[in-house]
């Protein structure tokens, strides 16, 4: 083999080799990393009064979901998916913080939402925006939908909203947007990505 062919040689397989440093991780749900049409942080308050943000939660990965707690589906589906997926990542479910946004803060006291999200894993923490501007703000930031649907009677109302998830990496930089009723797989195998 000549000097050249050798070099050409060398550079392919360097080049190969640094294209497999690249890729892109596999993820089950949709990567939406570096897309800037979404928000990137929020300071909400947690049902204690704490506001939190998303440094708060630096060196974990964090599943941040709106939703409310008379929610008949979608809500309490897709919370209790995500504790089953804590649970089969076993210790690793220390790296993995689950956030629920109230959009219904009407109904949503703060000793309500905290024991609804508490019910379905005790690491959960509810987040009840403190007015509607705080909560019109941090969906207009992440485009979430959500809007009351009258029922019989004037307390006897749904929400309907948007039932996805955004999932940020262990940096804070927005990573997933994961629709709701896959099922656990898919997050086990996503959050494994995220916090190994």
């Amino acid at each position: 083999m000549t000097v050249f062919l050798r070099r050409v040689f060398a550079l392919l397989v360097f080049t190969a080799l640094l294209s497999a440093c690249d890729k892109a991780p596999d993820f089950k749900n949709l990567d939406i990393t570096g897309n800037k049409q979404f928000g990137s942080d929020f300071a909400l308050p947690d049902t204690t009064g704490k506001v939190h943000t998303m440094a708060d939660f630096k060196g974990r990965a964090v599943v941040l979901f709106f939703g409310y707690t008379h929610c008949p589906d979608v809500c309490p589906t897709t919370l209790a998916e995500l504790s089953q997926a804590l649970q089969q990542l076993g210790d690793k479910a220390k790296d993995v913080q689950v956030l629920m946004v109230t959009v219904d803060p009407a109904r949503d006291t703060t000793p309500l939402l905290g024991q609804y999200v508490q019910a379905f894993n005790p690491s959960y923490i509810g987040l009840r925006p403190a007015d509607d501007a705080q909560l019109e703000k941090v969906a207009k930031d992440f485009r979430v939908y959500y809007a009351k649907s009258a029922g019989k009677t004037p307390g006897d109302y749904t929400m309907d909203h948007t039932a996805a998830s955004y999932v940020f990496d262990k940096d804070g930089k927005l990573r997933l947007f994961a629709r709701d009723g896959q099922g656990v797989e898919p997050w086990v195998h996503d959050l494994k990505i995220l916090i190994d």
